[in-house]
């Protein structure tokens, strides 16, 4: 699914990480710092958050790794299929490492997170951001630092206009 929203790549935020290793047939491609892309909702079942979490904090791992830094324990066949599959969709790529294959995250973790939280948006609550943020400040355990640095983040958002 496409969105509306564009993005414009930047050296702060790429959109894509290139680990040094060939993209070609693995989804998008970086772009350079002036064009700009459609950006494509990145979502994930649960299992490959789970596996993508991994990789994120890691940076790369191989099969054992990620198996053994899963929060449930998991056949290595299965994480296996879970990176192939994530591969197969150009959410990962890989490189030979003597008999193993060590794998990269080709999207970051924001860029995951932004198009989570469109849908969720969009899905749960009728495209308004306000109501998904009325819904965090109105219903979770939020310490009162939290909403101090809250208040602060939509300060100075309207300082922005």
């Amino acid at each position: 699914m496409v969105s509306a929203l564009h993005r414009t790549g930047s050296p702060e935020d790429p959109g894509l990480l290139n680990a040094g290793f060939p993209t070609s047939g693995m989804g998008p491609k970086p772009l350079s710092d002036t064009m700009e892309r459609v950006v494509t909702d990145v979502l994930f079942t649960d299992r490959e958050l789970d596996v993508m979490a991994v990789l994120w904090d890691l940076g790369s791992g191989t099969v054992a790794e990620v198996k053994d830094r899963l929060p449930d324990p998991l056949a290595y066949t299965t994480v296996l299929t879970i990176l192939r599959t994530l591969e197969e969709k150009g959410r990962v790529a890989h490189k030979e490492e003597g008999r193993a294959y060590r794998y990269y995250p080709v999207v970051q973790r924001t860029e995951a997170r932004e198009s989570h939280v469109r849908r969720l948006t969009r899905k749960l609550f009728q495209d308004s951001p306000e109501l998904l943020v009325t819904q965090l400040v109105a219903h979770e355990s939020l310490s009162g630092e939290q909403l101090k640095r809250l208040r602060t983040l939509l300060d100075d958002r309207l300082k922005k206009g």
